[in-house]
């Protein structure tokens, strides 16, 4: 196991240790001025989580791809490092979802909430159940965590540098290539596409996503978008 040794990471990126919240610790990183490529990490007994800084050229609208990208950074590398049988797929909102059933979610943050406006940093990050709580004799059927589906022996720490190894080249690829590629294999990964979902408190088919990874929502009347970047509020 990881637990207690620092993890390594490609010569972009910086990495950092964090005693509570990886996530929070990476916003005050970002407001007080860290470089990009900072990747703030804890792995606990029971839980992993990490979180990346980073210093968008475009604007908010279009940098929200770091979102799905996070998640399809993290399914590779869970694939490269799990058994052949364990599935991975991604809600729209940040769900993460393994062999079916919910396990841990991506996370989203930026400087700025205008979608026009390019953002002084965005982070992007994950947080993941490792184990069952003690006092727990078992989730929802809908809920797990990683271990109890057939991963007990991938290592949290290799999983947080391998992702952190895919998002980087994630990266490099939507600068060089554009957002095809990753709009087609997070086509691949996402939950509940062509299915009925309730979101904003609008009910309706779930049709698949714009070329900026916005939910095109079919109800009996239209089609409706929803932006990527409503869910900057759903942050806590």
């Amino acid at each position: 196991m990881s637990e207690g040794r620092e993890l390594t990471f490609p010569p972009s990126m910086t990495g950092e240790a964090a005693g509570g919240d990886p996530f929070d610790t990476a916003l005050m990183r970002a407001a007080t001025g860290c470089d990009a490529g900072l990747v703030v990490y804890r792995l606990a007994a029971d839980r992993i989580g990490a979180a990346l800084v980073l210093a968008p050229e475009v604007t908010l609208g279009d940098a929200m791809a770091m979102l799905p990208l996070a998640g399809v950074a993290f399914q590779h590398a869970l694939g490269s490092l799990a058994p052949p049988e364990v599935a991975v797929h991604l809600d729209w909102t940040g769900g993460i979802r393994v062999n079916g059933a919910s396990c841990g979610r991506l996370r989203v943050a930026a400087s700025d909430a205008d979608p026009g406006a390019v953002p002084d940093w965005l982070i992007v990050g994950f947080e993941l159940p490792l184990l069952l709580p003690s006092e727990d004799g078992g989730l929802t059927p809908d809920q797990t965590v990683l271990f109890a589906e057939g991963c007990a022996d991938v290592d949290p720490g290799t999983l947080v540098e391998t992702w952190a190894r895919h998002a980087l080249n994630w990266i490099a690829r939507w600068e060089s290539e554009g957002p095809a590629p990753l709009h087609s294999d997070w086509r691949g990964l996402a939950h509940g596409m062509g299915e009925e979902i309730t979101l904003r408190g609008r009910t309706g088919t779930f049709l698949g996503i714009d070329e900026r990874f916005g939910l095109l929502l079919r109800d009996a009347e239209a089609t409706h978008l929803i932006p990527l970047t409503t869910l900057l509020g759903d942050e806590t």
